[in-house]
């Protein structure tokens, strides 16, 4: 019994020790684990900031959150794109757990306008040498406007601009009269306001938006309002000096070093970044990015509006052909979720559909040019004012050469339905006219009977013919056709 019991005893310590070695080892795999957690993950932004961006930025961002990243570096180069995703790429960012590092590489690279707003709102903001920032001015406000109004507001602003300086002088010469201080009569440069209210809402808009992103993590205000109201432009080297940016770097593991130890701003507080020598995991646009990039391209979604209107209306002209008009309930679907993101100008679609209309109704009730003609011209204006983004703006020559298509279209039906004007009749009455016939029996009176088209006709004629004359028909009454010697019919009567 003894025996037993201490084989029993021997079992239970055995079993204690190999679950105490069990779970040493769990905690030593976990640490390890933990420790290849710790990474930093990079994300490229290369191109025109736009709902495929976002979509991707978005993605990695929560990549990265489940993952525990350590820190998210954005390698940087574009040359701007639309509010709406740029700002909501830095409403994610702000509210990351994880701090973003927005870093304008490799060199030559460039983060103008949107860019430069992307710059501000990150917790870091890097860049590498020979690369540049700024150009932040909102541009195509409101849409754009017509051709021609860019330079009616230039007129106005060199306008604006010499009463400024011949008040400004006026002043200059009162003070001196009044015996003022030289300096207080020199003019002084106004900042940049904006010619209209529209123009002076959305500048005054995007001024407080990135002074308030400058202020948040410590940067350079001044020359970020700046870089809004005048469009300028900084260095790499300009930039750090001016504390535009945070780190000067030439790599990502420089970057990684040179971070190590700062402090950023986060949502939830202040956070010490631990970045030496972090391994890098990369996060590439996948097909889905470039899918999306590719349909909210304006040129390809543009084509593709195209594409689905012609599909359906040679499916309605063709029922049952089903292949025209599948491929147009696609390609207009693709077009639809295209322009649901990107900022189109309505009128501008709207012409645009006009236009097509027009074009198509030129086919179909030929009005000698003035459907064609009006549906060309609303569909270049409309193709024209379609984007109200500068960056995403529909190709010239690509609008220039669905038109000449759609023209040449038209001049081919035009040229078509004069050609079947001038053509004689195939059936019917009218067809009878200038038809050969044969003279089956001698004509008495005038009268006899002719063989037309393997038919027996009652003709009559001026002339005496008789049994075997080729004759042609030249009018027709009732069921008697007017008849005369196929050598002595007038060339008119052979058309119709």
């Amino acid at each position: 019994m003894k025996a037993m019991s201490w084989v029993k005893r021997f079992r239970v310590i055995g079993m204690l020790s190999m679950m105490c070695l069990l779970l040493g080892m769990m905690s030593l795999w976990h640490a390890s684990a933990q420790d290849d957690q710790r990474h930093a993950l990079l994300m490229t932004i290369d191109g025109a900031i736009g709902p495929a961006t976002y979509d991707y930025f978005q993605r990695g961002l929560e990549k990265a959150t489940e993952n525990e990243a350590e820190v998210v570096i954005v390698q940087l180069d574009t040359p701007g794109g639309l509010d709406a995703s740029m700002r909501a790429m830095i409403g994610d960012m702000l509210a990351s757990p994880v701090p973003v590092v927005m870093y304008v590489s490799p060199s030559g690279a460039r983060a103008a306008s949107a860019g430069t707003y992307l710059m501000y709102g990150s917790h870091v903001a890097a860049m590498a040498p020979a690369t540049h920032l700024g150009s932040a001015t909102p541009v195509q406000i409101g849409g754009g406007g017509l051709p021609g109004m860019d330079d009616q507001n230039e007129e106005s602003r060199e306008e604006k601009d010499e009463n400024t300086e011949s008040s400004s002088a006026s002043d200059g010469e009162s003070a001196e009269e009044n015996g003022a201080d030289a300096e207080d009569g020199e003019s002084q440069e106004a900042p940049r306001r904006g010619d209209s209210a529209m123009e002076r809402k959305v500048l005054e808009d995007a001024v407080s938006y990135i002074r308030s992103l400058a202020e948040r993590h410590g940067r350079n205000a001044d020359w970020a309002e700046e870089a809004v109201r005048e469009a300028v432009n900084l260095t790499a080297n300009e930039a750090l000096e001016y504390d535009v940016i945070d780190v000067l770097a030439g790599d990502v593991q420089t970057l990684l070093s040179d971070i190590d130890g700062r402090t950023v701003v986060m949502d939830e507080g202040e956070r010490e970044l631990e970045t030496g020598e972090l391994p890098i995991v990369r996060f590439d646009p996948d097909w889905r990015t470039e899918l999306l990039s590719l349909i909210t391209n304006p040129n390809v979604a543009y084509f593709l509006m195209i594409i689905g209107f012609y599909g359906i209306i040679f499916e309605l002209a063709n029922p049952g052909a089903l292949v025209p008009g599948t491929i147009g309930i696609i390609c207009l679907l693709l077009a639809l979720f295209a322009f649901q993101v990107l900022p189109i100008n309505y009128a501008g679609l709207a012409l645009i559909l006009a236009g097509l209309v027009m074009i198509v109704g030129e086919a179909l009730m030929p009005s000698f040019g003035v459907l064609g003609i009006g549906g060309i011209a609303a569909f270049v204006i409309g193709s024209v004012i379609l984007m109200d983004a500068d960056n995403l703006s529909i190709s010239l020559p690509m609008i220039a050469g669905v038109a000449l298509l759609a023209a040449g279209l038209m001049l081919w039906t035009l040229t078509r339905f004069m050609g079947l004007r001038k053509r004689r009749p195939r059936t019917g009455q009218e067809e009878l006219i200038g038809s050969p016939a044969v003279v089956i029996e001698d004509f008495h009176d005038n009268k006899g009977k002719v063989r037309l088209h393997g038919e027996i006709w009652t003709a009559r004629a001026d002339t005496a013919l008789r049994r075997g004359d080729d004759v042609v028909v030249t009018a027709l009454d009732g069921l008697t056709v007017t008849v005369v010697p196929s050598g002595d019919q007038h060339p008119a009567q052979h058309s119709a």
